[in-house]
This record gives C-alpha cells, structure tokens and sequence, in this order.
C-alpha cells in the first residue's frame, strides 16, 4: 500500500471521527446530545434535541466531512478501489469515532457526503426517495432504512463513473447499506412495533 494512501486514510478516518452533533451541542446549547432523546450523535437527534437550526448544522457537517476526504484524495490522483477505501475508511470514522470511545453515528449524513461525491446522480435519486418517505411517514428511521437498501440495486443498473468501477462501487454500496440498517436494528424494532419516535417529535 503506497504511502499517499495510508496518508489520506488516516486523514479520512480523523475527519470522519469529528463527532460534530457532540460538539455543536456542548458549544452553543450546553448539552450532550448522547444524554438526551435517542441518545445518538447524528443530525435527527441533533434535531430533535438541540431544535431545527442546529440539527441542520449537523446534517451539513457530517455530510462535509464525508465529501471532504474522498474530494481531496481523488484530487491528490487517489482513484478506483483506493478512493472508495477512503470513503469507506471515512464512514467508519463516523460511527467508530477515536473521539467518542470508539462509538458514534448510524453513518447516513456521512456516507450521503461520500456518495454525494462519488455517484452525484444516484444520490440525488435517493434523497428525493429519503424526503418523500420521511416527510409522508414521519420516520426518519425507516427513510434511512429504504433509501439505504436501495442504494446498491440502483448502483447496479445505473451509470457508474469507469474509474470508479461499477462491481467495486457495487460491493461498498451493498456494504454501506446492510451496515446502516444493522446500526437502525432498533428502530426497526420500533417501527414493527409501532413505538418508533416520529421526525419532530420531542422526547
């Protein structure tokens, strides 16, 4: 492994671990977003807990710094199956943060800013598939969840960037969706059982 890679995936994991929910809500409100509402660190809970503008705050962070590394490697001449290892590395990062005991995010702003950069034109299919469920349903949870699983099926029948690799970008979408809907096992727990916490609700 050459040494531009170890050093952009060491830079990947760093940003990726910036527990930003953690921070924007000890900064400005005071409070540990992990000691309140679903006690998760992502934009949702930033929302519920710390109200509307800081929860898109967060969103755009952890989104930033998903793009961010997989941006700078590709610009450094990064490509192929190394730049999709950062932005793997990079979404680890986020729910493996070396800030936060090894604990953090579902990883869904972060790999939305991962894929935002790597396959633009699938990303903006499965936000408008995120808002829709979550604006008809309430749910963020199962927005995530089916916008997660769709993600590899139009990986393999869409347009995939040549360097990129269409079964390379295939694998890491299969791997980044079961990897999110194992971190909402939970809340698929609620939501079969009709107790999950509906988007806007404050607990």
């Amino acid at each position: 492994m050459e040494v531009k890679l170890i050093i952009f995936l060491i830079i990947a994991y760093f940003m990726g671990s910036i527990p930003t929910g953690v921070v924007i809500g000890k900064k400005f409100k005071g409070i540990d977003i992990r000691e309140h509402g679903s006690k998760n660190t992502g934009a949702t809970n930033a929302y519920r807990v710390l109200g509307k503008q800081y929860g898109i705050i967060v969103l755009l962070a952890d989104a930033l710094k998903g793009y961010l590394p997989v941006f700078l490697a590709h610009l450094a001449g990064i490509n192929g199956w190394q730049l999709i290892l950062v932005g793997l590395v990079t979404i680890v990062g986020h729910t493996l943060s070396m800030f936060l005991k090894f604990k953090g995010g579902k990883g869904v702003a972060t790999s939305l800013g991962v894929f935002l950069y790597l396959v633009p034109n699938i990303v903006l299919i499965l936000v408008a598939v995120f808002i829709l469920i979550a604006f008809s349903t309430k749910y963020v949870s199962l927005a995530s969840v089916s916008a997660a699983g769709l993600f590899p099926i139009l990986v393999l029948f869409m347009p995939v960037k040549p360097e990129l690799g269409k079964w390379n970008m295939f694998g890491f979408a299969l791997i980044i969706a079961l990897f999110v809907i194992f971190k909402h096992r939970s809340n698929i727990q609620r939501l079969l059982h009709g107790n999950e916490n509906k988007f806007g609700a404050k607990k």
